[in-house]
């Protein structure tokens, strides 16, 4: 038996176990059975996966994304914020802008903070990856994937697919509660067109600056946020002509609000909160 120190915090609902490997450390060959362990809502702790908060020669602080299924993720927006706020409150870094390094890429993060508190935190996410192979996605390959055919079954949907260092296909829907989370996304996350499987976003765009969002992820299924998923949206509803660069977008996720922008640079940012919901010691088996 190992007795794990945790804390499990949430970005906007979308919550996960976060394991400091500053101060503890743990191998390799646990990660991915620990974070099945952990999520199981009846026997572990209880959430949408694991985050490992650690030691990186390459930025201020490093951090590894598990599904609830034990599979890695290569980014997570929420979980970013997530690090973010634990990182500044803990004293991991001392400065209120500092790196983050994922499996996709590097970002910087920006805490803003009152007495130590983080409330708010902004994170560069870095530009988002429009061609079919960097989704990735089969077929012929293509500058981006727009507004394309999309047959799944007896349905032929339209798809615009993005990658924010982990792949995502965009849908728009004319009203979000009639959305078919529960039945297309886990068919459209294992379409074999997907190699590497895909996080699914259907989207109502109320205005040029608004956006009503639902998400079936990659290894998680349903979560109240995806933070990824919320700038993958906005870059979406951009390249089809339904809201401008540069311009600050709120995306209503069910668990809250983010705030999206797509600069004139080629930068997403995202801008969003993150809490701390307990913390406590795991009993995991080896």
């Amino acid at each position: 038996m190992m007795e794990i120190p945790f804390t499990k915090m949430h970005g906007l609902g979308n919550n996960y176990i976060y394991i400091n490997l500053f101060e503890f450390n743990l191998e390799e060959r646990h990660f991915s059975r620990l974070a099945q362990a952990v999520s199981d809502v009846h026997t572990g702790v209880g959430s949408d996966g694991l985050i490992l908060i650690h030691p990186t020669d390459e930025a201020d602080v490093g951090m590894r994304i598990f599904n609830r299924d034990g599979s890695e993720g290569k980014n997570c927006g929420n979980g970013l914020r997530c690090v973010a706020k634990f990182a500044y409150e803990n004293g991991i870094v001392k400065k209120d802008t500092f790196k983050i390094e994922t499996r996709a890429n590097t970002v910087e993060a920006k805490v803003r903070a009152d007495a130590g508190a983080v409330s708010e935190i902004t994170v560069n996410m870095g530009q988002p990856l429009l061609k079919r192979s960097s989704i990735p996605m089969v077929g012929e390959e293509a500058t981006n994937v727009v507004a394309e055919p999309f047959p799944v079954g007896d349905l032929e949907l339209s798809l615009t697919a993005v990658s924010m260092g982990n792949p995502h296909a965009v849908f728009s829907v004319d009203a979000i509660k009639d959305a078919p989370v529960y039945q297309l996304g886990p068919v459209i996350e294992q379409d074999e067109r997907f190699p590497e499987g895909v996080n699914v976003e259907f989207i109502e765009i109320i205005s040029p600056t608004e956006i009503n969002f639902r998400v079936w992820e990659r290894g998680s299924g349903v979560t109240q946020a995806c933070g990824t998923g919320a700038c993958a949206s906005a870059v979406a509803a951009v390249l089809n002509g339904k809201a401008e660069r540069d311009q600050d977008i709120t995306v209503h996720l069910e668990g809250g609000d983010l705030n999206i922008k797509w600069d004139t640079n080629g930068d997403v940012w995202m801008t969003g909160g993150a809490e701390v919901i307990a913390s406590g010691t795991f009993n995991y088996r080896i």
